[in-house]
Formats: structure tokens, C-alpha cells, sequence
């Protein structure tokens, strides 16, 4: 048996209708939709498989629907073929999906907590002030030094190591321009993000101080499957070290390429991509060709499964 990881999708990767026949299928399914209607106080089903796509799109709406239907993939999953990781890992968002499958975080507290850190960013910087950009076909050294260059005292910093040759940067919105202005006189390509906040820069951290704060009535138990980490792109077994990470995570880059490798130099050979989209598939198969990779988030893609766990 080939080691397998979970790994789980961040913000970005909704679609009205996910989880949809996740739910019309499989009893499990429902039960996770119902737990977090019931969590939240209001119908994340109904945003998630009705739309509309203009709420769904909004930051503290977006993370608790990925994550709830991250979590039905993953009960579906575990009900019908009792496929299980030896490690497992989350993009930015992901990581919490990543803490529930663990059994560190319960789904009603995940949900809760990240409906708050969905708020809690997007208030962090008044509207149109931050942004972030995509910048294709550059090292990190090469994307460090131009953050610094074009910042001119204001914030800019890299936000997502995601794969080769596809970093995102982030910070005050002008800042944001010149650095995109920049990368093309030199003949490289940078790609503004439909997002609403610079996440993961230093302009995050009035959203960290009032997540520490929110993590306070949370409790963490003990983690039965190791998640690597965004901000350490290392193994963490210890409970102790969750909330602590979870919050340097608002503020810090999202250690992606670095993470998938780590799984890798522990013997992972194939990732299973749990929830809405395939963008991990993607970025992995940039990291590394040979490891089997799958996504999971309906009915076509569950029944490609059995091939990855023979």
C-alpha cells in the first residue's frame, strides 16, 4: 500500500452547487450540511448548492462553505471506502478542513472559527486598500527583492508560495499596481486576483489579534493524523501548537511547494484533493509529476478513487 495524503482546498475554489449531489446521495453527506446550518444559524446548504454566486463569494460566507463541503467529501470518503491519510495538509483555509479530518478541531467549532477569520480579514483593511496579484514565471528571490523595491514604505510581501513559477503577492493596493507594472516591462506575467483583502501579508494582523481572541473558547484535541503546516511547511503532531500557528497563518505566506515537498521526503506518493475544484491537483503536478494525485468532490471523481488506494 502506497502512502496517501489528504490535502484540502482554500478560498477561491467555490462554485455554486458543490456538494450538491454529495448530499442528495449520501446520508453522511447531509448530516455535515445540517451540522453546520445548525452551527452557523443560517442555510450554508442553500448558499452553497443555490447561490447566489455574489454571496457566496463573500470572504466570511466562502470559508465556512468550502470547508463544509471539504468535510462531506471527506465523511463520504472515509463511509464508503475507508480510505485513510498518513498525513495531510490544507491551502490557507484548507488547513482548518485539514485540523477537522485530524480530529483536532470539531466541524462545529471549524465552521464557527472560520466564518469569524472570514470576517475578521476582510475587516482588517478598508475595501479597495489591499490586493493581491499572481506573478507567473519568477523565483522567489527574484519576487522578494521586488517587493521590496517597488513597496515605496508601503506594505508588500509574498503571500503564496504555491508551485514553480507561480507566487502571489500581497499588500497596499498601489503597491500591488507598480509590482504588477514592473513584472511586465520585464516580460514576465502578473495576474491581479479577484480577492477583496491582502491575505496572508502583514496588513492581516488587526484580523490575527481578533482570531487569538476568537480561539479562545476553542478547544484542540489531539491530532490523530500529522497536518504540515502553511507557515512551518513542517510536520505538527502537537495540539499545543495549533492555535498558535493557526494564527501566524493570517499574517504569514502560505508555504504551499515547501509543504507538498515535506510530504514527499516522508514518503507520500499519492494526494487526494478533497473538496470543491482541482487547483491543488494542479500545483501539484507542478511540484512534482510522479505523485498520483486525485480530486474528490462528487459522484464522477468518487468513483475514480479506488484507483489511488489499491
Amino acid at each position: 500500500m502506497k502512502l496517501m495524503a489528504f490535502i484540502f482546498p482554500g478560498q477561491g475554489s467555490q462554485y455554486v452547487g458543490m456538494g450538491k449531489e454529495l448530499y442528495d446521495n449520501f446520508r453522511v453527506a447531509r448530516e455535515v450540511f445540517e451540522e453546520t446550518d445548525d452551527a452557523l444559524h443560517f442555510s450554508i446548504s442553500s448558499l452553497c448548492f443555490e447561490g447566489p454566486e455574489e454571496t457566496l463569494k463573500m470572504t466570511e460566507n466562502t470559508q465556512p462553505a468550502i470547508l463544509t463541503t471539504s468535510i462531506a467529501a471527506l465523511r463520504v470518503l472515509q463511509n464508503e471506502k475507508g480510505v485513510n491519510p498518513q498525513l495531510t495538509a490544507g491551502h490557507s483555509l484548507g488547513e482548518y478542513s485539514a485540523l477537522v479530518a485530524s480530529e483536532a478541531l470539531s466541524l462545529f467549532d471549524a465552521v464557527q472559527i472560520v466564518r469569524l477569520r472570514g470576517r475578521f480579514m476582510q475587516e482588517a483593511v478598508p475595501l479597495g486598500e489591499g490586493s493581491m496579484a499572481a506573478i507567473l514565471g519568477m523565483e522567489r528571490e527574484q519576487i522578494e527583492e521586488l517587493c521590496k523595491e517597488v513597496s515605496f514604505g508601503e506594505v508588500l510581501a509574498p503571500a503564496n508560495f504555491n508551485c514553480p513559477g507561480q507566487i502571489v503577492i500581497a499588500g497596499h493596493s498601489k503597491a500591488v499596481q507598480r509590482a504588477i507594472e514592473k513584472v511586465k516591462q520585464n516580460g514576465k506575467k502578473a495576474v491581479p486576483l479577484p480577492v477583496s483583502a491582502p491575505f496572508h501579508s502583514p496588513l492581516m494582523k488587526p484580523a490575527g489579534l481578533r482570531l487569538e481572541k476568537a480561539f479562545e473558547g476553542i478547544s484542540i484535541k489531539d491530532l490523530k493524523v500529522p497536518v504540515v503546516t502553511n507557515v512551518e511547511a513542517e510536520v505538527n503532531t502537537s495540539k499545543d501548537r495549533v492555535k498558535p500557528l493557526l494564527v501566524d497563518q493570517v499574517v504569514s505566506p502560505v508555504r504551499w511547494e515547501e509543504s507538498m515537498r515535506t510530504m514527499i521526503k516522508e514518503g507520500i506518493e499519492q494526494v487526494l484533493e478533497i473538496g470543491p475544484g482541482k487547483v491543488l491537483s494542479g500545483l501539484m503536478k507542478r511540484i512534482d509529476p510522479s505523485v498520483e494525485t486525485r480530486n474528490l468532490e462528487d459522484l464522477q471523481t468518487l468513483k475514480k478513487v479506488d484507483s489511488i488506494s489499491d
